[in-house]
Protein backbone atom coordinates (compact mmCIF):
# COMPACT_ATOMS: atom_id res chain seq x y z
CA UNK A 1 0.00 0.00 0.00
CA UNK A 2 1.39 3.38 -1.00
CA UNK A 3 -1.09 5.62 0.82
CA UNK A 4 -4.53 5.38 2.36
CA UNK A 5 -5.90 6.64 -0.96
CA UNK A 6 -4.98 3.27 -2.47
CA UNK A 7 -7.28 1.41 -0.07
CA UNK A 8 -10.53 0.31 -1.69
CA UNK A 9 -12.32 0.70 1.65
CA UNK A 10 -11.22 4.34 1.83
CA UNK A 11 -12.33 4.95 -1.77
CA UNK A 12 -15.72 3.35 -1.10
CA UNK A 13 -16.12 5.37 2.11
CA UNK A 14 -15.29 8.59 0.25
CA UNK A 15 -17.90 7.79 -2.41
CA UNK A 16 -20.45 7.15 0.34
CA UNK A 17 -19.63 10.53 1.90
CA UNK A 18 -20.06 12.39 -1.39
CA UNK A 19 -23.36 10.61 -2.04
CA UNK A 20 -24.48 11.40 1.51
CA UNK A 21 -24.05 15.13 0.94
CA UNK A 22 -26.25 14.92 -2.16
CA UNK A 23 -28.92 12.89 -0.36
CA UNK A 24 -29.05 15.14 2.70
CA UNK A 25 -29.06 18.45 0.82
CA UNK A 26 -32.87 18.68 0.87
CA UNK A 27 -33.60 17.50 4.41
CA UNK A 28 -36.36 19.32 6.27
CA UNK A 29 -34.01 20.00 9.19
CA UNK A 30 -30.32 20.76 9.17
CA UNK A 31 -29.73 19.01 12.51
CA UNK A 32 -30.11 15.43 11.26
CA UNK A 33 -28.37 16.23 7.97
CA UNK A 34 -25.40 17.58 9.92
CA UNK A 35 -25.17 14.49 12.14
CA UNK A 36 -25.36 12.12 9.18
CA UNK A 37 -22.70 14.09 7.33
CA UNK A 38 -20.40 14.03 10.36
CA UNK A 39 -20.70 10.24 10.56
CA UNK A 40 -20.07 9.84 6.85
CA UNK A 41 -16.96 12.04 7.09
CA UNK A 42 -15.69 10.10 10.10
CA UNK A 43 -15.61 6.78 8.25
CA UNK A 44 -12.93 7.55 5.61
CA UNK A 45 -11.13 9.84 8.06
CA UNK A 46 -10.72 7.07 10.64
CA UNK A 47 -9.59 4.65 7.92
CA UNK A 48 -6.98 7.14 6.71
CA UNK A 49 -5.77 7.88 10.22
CA UNK A 50 -5.55 4.21 11.12
CA UNK A 51 -3.60 3.34 7.98
CA UNK A 52 -0.88 5.70 9.11
CA UNK A 53 -0.73 4.37 12.66
CA UNK A 54 2.32 2.26 11.94
CA UNK A 55 1.11 -1.04 13.39
CA UNK A 56 -1.35 -3.68 12.28
CA UNK A 57 -2.84 -3.77 15.76
CA UNK A 58 -3.61 -0.05 15.73
CA UNK A 59 -5.00 -0.22 12.20
CA UNK A 60 -7.19 -3.16 13.19
CA UNK A 61 -8.52 -1.10 16.10
CA UNK A 62 -9.14 1.90 13.85
CA UNK A 63 -11.12 -0.22 11.41
CA UNK A 64 -13.30 -1.28 14.33
CA UNK A 65 -13.91 2.39 15.10
CA UNK A 66 -14.71 3.07 11.43
CA UNK A 67 -17.24 0.23 11.57
CA UNK A 68 -18.81 1.86 14.63
CA UNK A 69 -19.10 5.16 12.76
CA UNK A 70 -20.64 3.27 9.84
CA UNK A 71 -23.24 1.69 12.14
CA UNK A 72 -24.10 5.14 13.52
CA UNK A 73 -24.42 6.37 9.92
CA UNK A 74 -26.74 3.49 9.02
CA UNK A 75 -28.89 4.17 12.08
CA UNK A 76 -29.18 7.87 11.32
CA UNK A 77 -30.03 7.21 7.68
CA UNK A 78 -32.74 4.82 8.81
CA UNK A 79 -34.12 7.51 11.12
CA UNK A 80 -34.15 9.94 8.18
CA UNK A 81 -35.98 7.35 6.08
CA UNK A 82 -38.53 6.74 8.84
CA UNK A 83 -39.13 10.50 9.01
CA UNK A 84 -39.75 10.49 5.24
CA UNK A 85 -36.71 12.66 4.52
CA UNK A 86 -35.40 10.12 1.99
CA UNK A 87 -37.38 8.34 -0.73
CA UNK A 88 -37.38 4.56 -0.41
CA UNK A 89 -35.38 3.98 -3.58
CA UNK A 90 -32.65 6.44 -2.54
CA UNK A 91 -32.52 4.96 0.95
CA UNK A 92 -32.11 1.50 -0.56
CA UNK A 93 -29.14 2.62 -2.64
CA UNK A 94 -27.40 4.37 0.26
CA UNK A 95 -28.08 1.53 2.67
CA UNK A 96 -26.82 -1.15 0.26
CA UNK A 97 -23.67 0.88 -0.42
CA UNK A 98 -23.09 1.17 3.32
CA UNK A 99 -23.64 -2.57 3.80
CA UNK A 100 -21.12 -3.30 1.04
CA UNK A 101 -18.61 -1.04 2.79
CA UNK A 102 -19.37 -2.83 6.06
CA UNK A 103 -18.53 -6.18 4.45
CA UNK A 104 -15.36 -4.77 2.87
CA UNK A 105 -14.10 -3.35 6.17
CA UNK A 106 -14.92 -6.63 7.94
CA UNK A 107 -12.98 -8.61 5.36
CA UNK A 108 -10.02 -6.24 5.60
CA UNK A 109 -10.06 -6.47 9.39
CA UNK A 110 -10.02 -10.26 9.18
CA UNK A 111 -6.94 -10.15 6.93
CA UNK A 112 -5.16 -7.87 9.37
CA UNK A 113 -6.18 -10.06 12.31
CA UNK A 114 -4.53 -13.07 10.65
CA UNK A 115 -1.20 -11.23 10.72
CA UNK A 116 -1.37 -10.19 14.38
Amino acid sequence: MKTFRDLLIWQKAMALTVHTYAVTSNFATEELASEIRKCSIAIPSIIAEGSGSGTGKDFYKSLGMATGALFAFQTQMEIAFNLNYIPEQEFGIVFENSRELERMIGSFRNKIKETL
